[in-house]
Formats: structure tokens, sequence, C-alpha cells
């Protein structure tokens, strides 16, 4: 019998394939690689050969990128909710977007972002002058539900009407959820636009009150430099965790490219890069 995630990582790179996020044209580049970097085309075809893509068109940008967020929370329901021996709780995993109810702000840390909105809306220089910056909008969402005192007191009494009016995980004092992850997906890192997940990142720990929850990023990027840019360093994100990391590292070895291996090691080693199937663990941390 099959570990729960070995079979969720095998069902996630299925469905990539499937939904024409990973995919080999008719040239024979990836749909994840640089078509002006012979490199990044080595390794995509590399990783790509390993999981079985299909030569087809790959799906549009935007669609590409819509569907790794997709495939990215569904491989999280898959996974984490069963780690309850972990981490127990009432879990809720929600893909963000313009159309969601659910915004940053409907959460216990980040609900006074919505205050802030609606004064900026109505004070053309207050706006002016805070700009945009405490907006954020996560691709993928973790979140804990509030819990009655039945539940906090289930093994002996923690708490009373005496005590503890303030707390965010008691459902009595009526707050809002809690937000335990914010997930970037970003299925490729081309020139600055992967560095946007450092900026939301940014914003979910200058403008939190409170608990500040894990912040990571899932990619499909084959190259290690450019995933070395996002992933070096510490104080903004957790970890970067690439969808293939096993394939990813075997092309590398394979065709020989020793400064990407090195890399890969650096990241490797100092845990700022791992596989898509450490994230449910880590998040039960």
């Amino acid at each position: 019998m099959l570990a729960l995630i070995v079979e969720a990582r095998r069902k996630y790179h299925a469905e990539l394939l499937a939904n024409g996020v990973l995919t080999i044209d008719a040239k024979g580049v990836p749909s994840n690689a640089d078509r002006s970097s012979k490199l990044s085309i080595a390794i995509a075809q590399g990783i790509a050969h390993r999981l079985m893509a299909n030569v087809q068109e790959k799906a549009l940008g935007q669609t590409a990128g819509a569907q790794f967020e997709q495939l990215n929370m569904e491989f999280i329901e898959a996974t984490f909710p069963y780690l309850q021996n972990l981490r127990p709780g009432k879990w809720h995993i929600a893909k963000l977007g313009n159309r969601n109810s659910i915004k940053t702000s409907s959460f216990a840390q980040y609900e006074h972002l919505d205050y802030l909105s609606h004064l900026t809306k109505e004070d053309a220089r207050l706006a002016a002058s805070m700009g945009n910056d405490y907006m954020v909008a996560p691709d993928v969402v973790v979140y804990r539900e509030t819990e009655p005192d039945e539940v906090i007191n289930e093994q002996q009494v923690i708490v009373d009407d005496s005590v503890s009016f303030l707390s965010d995980i008691r459902k009595k004092c009526g707050g809002l959820p809690i937000l335990h992850a914010s997930v970037s997906a970003k299925w490729t890192m081309r020139s600055d636009r992967a560095q946007n997940s450092r900026t939301e990142a940014l914003g979910l720990i200058r403008n939190r009150k409170g608990h500040l929850p894990h912040i990571v990023v899932v990619t499909g990027e084959p190259m290690p430099a450019r995933i070395a840019s996002l992933a070096l360093g510490t104080g903004d994100i957790d970890c970067v965790y690439h969808f293939a990391l096993n394939e990813l590292v075997e092309a590398v070895k394979n065709i020989g490219a020793e400064d990407s291996m090195e890399m890969l090691n650096i990241l490797i080693r100092g845990k700022r890069l791992k596989d898509i199937s450490d994230l449910p663990l880590d998040l039960a941390v």
C-alpha cells in the first residue's frame, strides 16, 4: 500500500500533465522552460521525461498559472488534513481570487486591513500617502476555524467566563478564522515576476496583528539560479518548494551542469528548497 503523500504526489504530477500545465511542444521545449536558454530547456526536458509529459501545445500563461494554483491547493487538501495527530484543528484550504469572498482581511491577523481599505477609498490623500502596500493576495491559503470552549476544555477545564476574553482561537471571543499558511504558486520565474512572492510575504509580515502564518512558495522553475533568486536569504519566505525536486536533481546531474548542481546543493542543504511532498508535514509544525 502506497504512503498517502506518495500517492498524492503521483496524482499531483498526473494532473499537471492531464491539465496541460506540464507539456512538451513539437520542438521539444517543455512548458516550464525558457526558450532562450539551452540549459533551462535541457533541465526541463529531464524533468518532463521523468514525469512522462506528452507532446502538445502548452496552456496559455495565465491559464497554466491558474491551473498550477488549483493543483497545489488540491495537493494540500489531499494531505495536510490527514495530519490531525500532528496538528489538530478544523482546517480549510482555499484558492483566493478576485471573485472569492475570502480575502486576507477575512482572517484574525488581518481583519484591520478591511477598515484601512474603506478609509483609503474615502480619502484620496490618505490613499496617496499609504499606497496599497498593505493589500496582500496569496494564491492559496490554509486557515483554521476558532474552537468552542467544549473542545478547549475537553481534557480538563482550561478556560471559563472569567479569563481569556481576547484569544484568537476561542470561538466565544467572536473572532475570525486564523490564517495558518499563505502559499504562492509560481509555475516559472521569468524576469522579476517571481519577486511578487517576496513582496506579498513582506506585506503579510508587516501588516499582521498576532501570529505570523507560514509563508511559502511552490514553483515549477527548472533553473536553480532563478530559484535561488527567491529561495536564498531568510526573514520573509519560510521556504521554496519545487513541484518535482527529486526529478530536478536527477535532470541536473544527468546533463552535468556543475554550477547548477552546486547551487541546488546549497539550497537543499540550507533547507531553502524542498520537494512538494515536504510541504504538508512542514505545515504541521
